[in-house]
């Protein structure tokens, strides 16, 4: 796990000797090609002129709200989207340069971009790898090319590895490859394949999500009633059931940790070192701040997020969609939730001495259900799902939160 050093206690702000607290920076950046048919995300493909537009919104963004924040130490900056590798080289640039002129940058940020096949090229990676990015994420999701066109991927397998080739060539030490599980017409032994050939390639760090349908995607017109659809013989192609989807991840587990992967997350495997310090943050509740629409941000127990409209954005409208200043009980609720996506899941003595409370005081019923139920393991004073927990991460998490 990699976490900061603490405050050094009986310090004021700016004495010396004072370790300065971490803070994670997201940059959203909505644009993309063209929408793919399951992507719920907030995207939408435009102009080259809102591209320009939007960068300026956000350098605005960044000037009008660093307030306060250069007594923290920047130690993440993760671009996501939508597509961020889709913006011209310079308007990357300068929103990086942005950050760094507003904040404090640790020497050794971790600094992601992620990025499509498709819209990049040697060039613009090793432009990437000069001004500072020093972490890649590539959504490959699949490397069969029949999926591809189903998912409605702008690009093909070969396209991925030609991109994978260009960013090791670029000086790219720290890649993480998404992969999709579950998807249409998918086998358990086709995607055992797809995980083969992306350990081939040995990237630093891999993550592995199941499709979800979500409403207002193509693809939840074309399988909401998959079952009706299945028994009316009119769905030629039809998603993996629970049962293989679970055996997929099974499969994950197995083929990645044999191939030295570190299970450090619900969804993502890494090898020694190389856990995605920007997420591993946001499960830890550390704090972080986002810049762009819909971009979410935690700071001083307070979550707020932007608003989705990309009008009133680029027209310099940054007022906040919501904002909500967490209770103690809600950061208690946090801590369980967050950190049980974490395999090595929450500390009983970190959260006793963040809260002031044992923690069986406040969920000692759901502890013991749980852990009744083969969901949940305590050893060691480390509470974690177990591998049937993780299969209803979803169920055990709704437990935590207060009724």
């Amino acid at each position: 796990m990699e976490s900061g050093k603490k405050m050094q206690e009986n310090r004021k702000p700016g004495e010396a000797g004072e370790t300065k607290a971490e803070l994670g920076i997201y940059i959203h950046i909505p644009f993309c090609v063209r929408k793919c048919a399951y992507c719920d995300f907030l995207s939408t493909p435009a102009s080259e002129a809102v591209w320009e537009q939007y960068v300026q919104a956000l350098l605005s963004e960044i000037e009008s709200k660093n307030a306060g924040k250069k007594d923290r130490i920047v130690t993440s900056i993760f671009f996501g989207g939508g597509t961020p590798s889709l913006l011209d080289v310079t308007q990357t640039e300068r929103i990086l340069s942005a950050l760094r002129r507003e904040f404090v940058l640790s020497p050794e940020a971790e600094i992601t971009t992620e990025a499509n096949p498709g819209t990049l090229d040697l060039e613009k990676l090793a432009a990437y790898r000069r001004m500072g990015f020093n972490r890649l994420s590539i959504g490959a999701q699949s490397f069969d090319d029949e999926l591809l066109r189903t998912l409605g991927r702008i690009h093909t397998a070969a396209d991925f590895r030609a991109c994978y080739a260009w960013a090791r060539q670029a000086g790219f030490k720290n890649i993480n490859i998404d992969l999709m599980a579950a998807l249409p017409g998918q086998t358990r032994e086709g995607f055992c394949a797809a995980l083969k050939e992306a350990v081939a390639l040995a990237p630093e760090h891999l993550s592995v999500y199941s499709l979800i349908v979500e409403e207002g995607t193509p693809f939840y017109d074309r399988y909401e009633d998959d079952v009706l659809l299945r028994e009316q013989g009119k769905l030629p192609v039809y998603l993996p059931d629970e049962e293989a989807e679970r055996g997929m991840y099974a499969d994950a587990e197995a083929l990645l940790g044999a191939a030295g992967y570190g299970h450090y997350e619900i969804s993502n495997y890494a090898k020694p070192g190389f856990v995605c310090r920007h997420n591993d943050n946001c499960w830890l509740r550390k704090e972080y701040v986002g810049f762009g629409i819909g971009a979410a941000s935690l700071y001083e127990e307070c979550r707020f997020t932007n608003h989705r409209n990309l009008e009133r954005y680029v027209q310099g409208d940054f007022t906040p969609e919501s904002r909500e200043v967490l209770s103690l009980r809600e950061q208690m609720e946090e801590t369980m939730f967050l950190g049980l996506r974490r395999t090595t899941g929450v500390s009983a003595a970190d959260f006793a001495r963040t809260f002031g409370v044992d923690m069986r005081e406040i969920y000692g019923r759901q502890l013991e259900k749980y852990e009744t139920e083969g969901l949940l393991m305590i050893c060691d004073g480390q509470i974690f799902l177990t591998e049937r927990g993780r299969d209803l991460a979803n169920y055990v998490m709704e437990g935590f939160l207060e009724e």
